[in-house]
């Protein structure tokens, strides 16, 4: 198990919290996690101090969600978000509540948490306060709500994705009355926001157990209510069996787009209101899985390949077609003549100067494009004269 120094150093911010007077506790996530001795990710706190409490104990205070409750404090170089305890009110929006009362225990505050397995806060000593069996929970490795389901699945309706989501990074069973309730809201999904449900499902197919997740995925029908999904219901049964976790969204529709190429990249991007980074990855994956698929391994493809998406792809092109060799791919790489146009020998300036007659236009990219892939291929010396030599005799078509 992984415990960095921000883990460490959430003690002393619980400290200081009591010196002065208050409770405090790491709850959630942090706490499920070490007791699993996994990797311990972000870290929450719940406190008895109100935000403005806590901007006069702590120098560094960010206001994130005061309204409800919640800062971000700045510790030893470390964030961690600090929310007081607190007994929500309705949730008309199906999203936050419409209003929240603070409390000074901790008890009501992990009754309204979503999971038994959240439900759980460490005290400075390390103490487990489990009133909802979590510990239990974790060990029979069941995802069960913390109380009524209907209720819980009521207030947020993403919880129903946070259930499955959990599936795949844990593996874990979901009860059946927690699983009977998403079968019955699961059409409550369409209420929520694109962007909440993006977060959650890019996590969902980064899970260790991906594909304990897609069977529950299948099983509550909850794809029938994502985007894409809902007007594609065949899409679900394409998705490879042999499925491994995938680390980004833009992977997952590159996957997805490659199983079923009649959806877009462009659908997919729209329809889940993904930034352009995302449609601009997903798009350099697909081009190159298609490349290989055409070609099997060559120089110029493993010069496309940026470095950065090297996992990515052999991932994809595993899923796909099998494993590659990934020590020839390597190999091809490090051999390379160049590995990005900037160590090229020639510019557009240089070809402006061999015709200075003419004008820049789309023939000096196309130059360029040509010449690297040469240098690329080895079929041109990456050397600025041998380069001109070459284009001289091959004169570009100048319009």
């Amino acid at each position: 198990m992984k415990m960095d120094e921000s883990f460490h150093r959430a003690f002393e911010v619980l400290q200081i919290i009591e010196e002065h007077g208050f409770s405090a506790y790491l709850v959630g996530g942090c706490v499920r996690d070490y007791v699993l001795q996994r990797d311990v990710g972000d870290i929450d706190i719940a406190t008895s101090a109100t935000p403005k409490q806590i901007q006069t104990i702590f120098e560094k205070v960010i206001p994130v969600g005061i309204e409800h409750g919640t800062v971000i404090v700045r510790h030893r170089q470390n964030s961690y978000e600090v929310t007081t305890f607190r007994i929500d009110g309705d949730y008309s929006d199906q999203r936050h509540p419409d209003s929240v009362r603070f409390i000074d225990k901790i008890d009501l505050d992990l009754a309204r948490r979503d999971f038994t397995i959240n439900a759980l806060a460490m005290d400075r000593e390390k103490n487990i306060i489990d009133l909802f069996s979590g510990k239990e929970d974790l060990k029979k490795k069941t995802i069960r709500t913390v109380g009524d389901s209907l209720s819980r699945f009521n207030e947020d309706a993403l919880r129903m994705i946070r259930a499955l989501r959990f599936s795949s990074q844990l593996g874990f069973t979901i009860e059946v009355n927690t699983l009977q309730a998403i079968q019955q809201l699961k059409a409550e999904i369409e209420q929520v926001a694109i962007e909440r449900i993006l977060h959650e499902m890019t996590k969902f197919f980064a899970g260790k157990h991906i594909c304990i997740g897609l069977r529950y995925l299948y099983a509550t029908q909850i794809y029938q209510f994502l985007p894409v999904f809902k007007d594609n219901l065949t899409l679900i049964k394409k998705i490879p069996e042999n499925i491994l976790p995938l680390s980004s969204f833009s992977e997952v529709i590159a996957l997805l787009h490659l199983v079923h190429p009649n959806i877009s990249i462009l659908e997919w991007v729209k329809k889940w209101k993904c930034a352009n980074v995302i449609k601009k990855e997903a798009t350099h994956l697909v081009d190159n899985v298609l490349y290989y698929r055409a070609h099997d391994l060559d120089p110029w493809l493993v010069y496309q390949v940026k470095q950065d998406y090297h996992k990515q792809f052999f991932r994809l092109v595993k899923i796909l077609f099998g494993e590659i060799d990934q020590t020839t791919f390597l190999s091809l790489y490090h051999d390379l003549a160049i590995h990005s146009r900037k160590e090229l020998q020639l510019n557009g300036n240089d070809l402006l100067d061999m015709f200075p007659q003419s004008k820049p236009g789309p023939w000096v990219q196309e130059i360029l494009n040509t010449v690297e892939k040469l240098v690329v291929l080895r079929q041109i010396k990456n050397d600025k004269t041998m380069i001109k030599e070459w284009i001289l005799c091959n004169p570009p078509e100048i319009n």
